[in-house]
Formats: structure tokens, sequence, C-alpha cells
């Protein structure tokens, strides 16, 4: 399990554009990395929302939003134009950094258990090392949450 202080785990995923893109090409910046179950539910929806009204803050900051599912990038196109989502969404099909990242597991949702991707945010700082894991989510209120760490 990951935690404050450890190295994040390097991966390079597609973007919306097919384009791979790897984690230690933001090297000297500070990234907001987060993980969420899917595009297009409510929960989803309303953290991608309120990281994109808030995207101008982050941007001045130099902070690099990557926001990670495991759905495709046709999902994640249609996800980016509807909500006009100014930062980058990854896919992840496989599940594999995810796992890497210990955001899938087993859940629970009205008494039934399954598993999935566990909302989960990583603050990693310009280094390369974790700097805070945000495991409970507001998810309407997430980048008050993150400006509260990266002051």
């Amino acid at each position: 399990m990951l935690k404050v202080g450890d190295k994040a785990p390097d991966f390079t995923l597609r973007n919306t554009h097919g384009m791979h893109i790897a984690l230690s090409s933001f090297k000297g910046k500070d990234v907001v990395l987060y993980f969420y179950p899917k595009d297009f539910t409510g929960g989803c929806t309303a953290e991608a929302c309120n990281i994109r009204d808030n995207y101008e803050v982050f941007k001045k900051k130099g902070i690099v939003i990557l926001g990670v599912s495991m759905d495709n990038d046709i999902s994640h196109q249609r996800f980016t134009a509807k909500y006009k989502l100014p930062f980058m969404l990854l896919t992840d099909p496989d599940g594999s950094t995810c796992k890497k990242y210990g955001a899938y597991g087993e859940k629970s949702f009205l008494g039934k258990k399954y598993v999935g991707i566990i909302r989960t945010t990583f603050i990693i700082d310009k280094y390369g090392k974790i700097k805070e894991i945000i495991k409970k989510v507001d998810t309407k209120n997430h980048s008050e949450q993150i400006f509260e760490i990266i002051k």
C-alpha cells in the first residue's frame, strides 16, 4: 500500500486522443492524480465538474490534473466534450495502474459487494513523491480538499 512520502509509481496510459502519457513526463510539476469509478455517473460527474470549475486556479499554481478510470478513450472523449473538461483523462483498461496505486479493490453499494475503482486522489509533488492521499473524497467540493493540502 502506498503512503505519504513514497515515490509515486510511474505509468504510461492513453489519453482521450490516444496519445501515451507518462507520469514521469510531469517531473518538476505538482500533479493531482485522481482515480474515479466511471464516466457519466453522478459522483464522478460532480467531481470532474468541481475540478473543471476551479481549473484556472490549478493552472495558475502550475498544477497538472490527471483523471484516471477504466473507461475507454471514446467514453472519455464524450465525457470531456459534454462537460467541457479542460484537463486530461487517462484510460486504464486493465486496471493495472489503479491496482498499483491501491485504488482498485472490494467496494460495497446498497449492501452488495463488488470489485472496482476506489475513488482516491494522490497529490504528487514536483519530485515525484506522494505528498498526500485523499481517500474520503467530497465529490462536490474536491477542489477545496486539494487546495487545503497544497496551500
